[in-house]
């Protein structure tokens, strides 16, 4: 769905009548809204929600209150945006996700939780973790959004891996999105919750767990 071309106004001071440049364009208005997104994520990464401003927020991007308050009535709803945005722009592009099969299925499971686990260990996507933990009783709906936009297109790429080996006869998956679930769960829950906490797991670490999770859910997987 297209942005509406709002009328962007900034807090500079007004210029003469004959040299103002009249309404943006809808790619101008656009860019300007994804640069207000932008900016609010930053600081509600950095400074949490509470602390957090609109005011702040629309200084920083030259940018009057009024404009802001047009379009997020409520410091709530600039939260939801600017966190959808933020987790949209830093997801697995789809072309990554597929680099991730491969002929062998355990190399393929191995490369599925080693991408989740290198998305959301980053300096950057800890601090998210830690905002949606800490901000979660207050916004419930942030870890679907999370969950849909960061999660899920991984999870159903497992699923129909795990589908298509069924129906080979190399595994007995009867439900292939609920597996998919619990293999994530199993091989990026722990690691990345020690991370959140502060604690450091080197890669030797981290891929030891992935490699003990990846034969357990295959041992369980396997047709009787």
């Amino acid at each position: 769905m297209n942005e509406p071309a709002d009328v962007i106004e900034t807090a500079a001071p007004s210029a003469p009548a004959s040299v103002r440049a009249g309404r943006p364009t809808r790619e101008q208005a656009q860019a300007r809204h994804k640069q207000l997104l932008d900016c609010a994520f930053e600081n509600f990464l950095e400074k949490g929600y509470e602390p957090t401003t609109i005011e702040a927020i629309a200084a920083e991007v030259s940018m009057t209150k009024r404009t802001v308050y047009a379009r997020y009535p409520e410091k709530a709803a600039l939260f939801r945006a600017a966190l959808r945005r933020g987790t949209e722009r830093r997801a697995a592009r789809p072309e990554r996700i597929a680099a991730t099969r491969t002929p062998d299925l355990e190399a393929t499971l191995v490369n599925i939780a080693l991408l989740r686990i290198e998305l959301a260990g980053t300096e950057e996507g800890l601090k998210m973790q830690r905002l949606i933990n800490t901000e979660a009783y207050r916004f419930p709906d942030i870890f679907q959004t999370y969950y849909d936009i960061a999660a899920l297109p991984t999870v159903t790429f497992l699923a129909a891996i795990l589908a298509d080996e069924t129906a080979a006869g190399r595994l007995a998956v009867e439900d292939p999105m609920l597996a998919a679930n619990v293999f994530m769960s199993m091989v990026v829950s722990g690691p990345v919750r020690f991370l959140v906490s502060g604690n450091a797991l080197s890669e030797t670490d981290v891929r030891s767990r992935v490699d003990f999770a990846v034969r357990l859910f295959l041992k369980g997987a396997e047709p009787r």
